[in-house]
């Protein structure tokens, strides 16, 4: 009992861990593999762990204490799906440029398609080819950080609305370049306030895409 709650204890601390993370814990307590596979499945079921993946995790009491840090929830899908970064919907909640209310996270992946429905989110992810997984930048993560504690991989706010209406219109398909300003429009997506940078960005993409099609 006194090794379960050392184990639990020295999790708490990890932002995730995996299962190879929780068994080298556990040799540390003399702890055999077989034993630390039982004291996982007590944890789930006393939901003092959560499970993001197969045999991948992160402690309840850390999440919780990290929930309300968007950085947080960036960092672990992130993690979820490597590589990848955060797009879309959701980084352009990031950046102010649409109201919506958005809950799942979509991040773009060269690898396959995929979703993890878990307790700590819903994680989504769209596969590109590798010529579009790009234009994304590493936010660095501090204590007094007005981003958050963590560091996290996301598109620029070029690249998050691109994302956006390639997979919308399921990459572009019959749509004419005149017609991409009044789909932003009817996404209700406040184009306007994006740096001029960016949007410059974007309708590059677009031409240099469509042309490229």
């Amino acid at each position: 009992m006194k090794s379960s709650k050392n184990l639990i204890e020295q999790l708490k601390s990890l932002p995730y861990f995996s299962k190879k993370t929780i068994h080298e814990l556990g040799k540390q307590f003399g702890l055999k593999n077989v034993s630390v596979d039982t004291y996982i499945s007590r944890f789930l079921k006393r939901k003092e762990i959560i499970q993001l993946k197969k045999g991948l995790y992160v402690a309840a009491d850390f999440f919780n204490k990290n929930r309300g840090d968007i950085s947080y929830s960036f960092y672990l899908a992130n993690i979820l799906r490597t590589p990848s970064y955060v797009s879309s919907w959701k980084a352009l909640q990031y950046y102010n440029l649409t109201t919506e209310s958005i809950y799942t996270i979509t991040s773009i992946t060269p690898k396959v398609t995929r979703i993890y429905k878990t307790k700590a989110g819903t994680f989504a992810y769209h596969s590109v080819k590798k010529e579009l997984f790009s234009d994304f930048s590493l936010v660095k993560g501090a204590p007094a950080s007005p981003t958050g504690k963590f560091d996290f991989f996301i598109a620029s706010p070029a690249k998050a609305l691109f994302d956006l209406l390639y997979f919308k219109t399921h990459q572009f398909r019959g749509v004419r370049f005149e017609e991409i300003k009044k789909l932003v429009e009817e996404m209700r997506i406040d184009i306007e306030e994006m740096a001029k940078k960016d949007r410059t960005a974007f309708y590059t993409m677009i031409k240099k895409y469509l042309n490229y099609e």
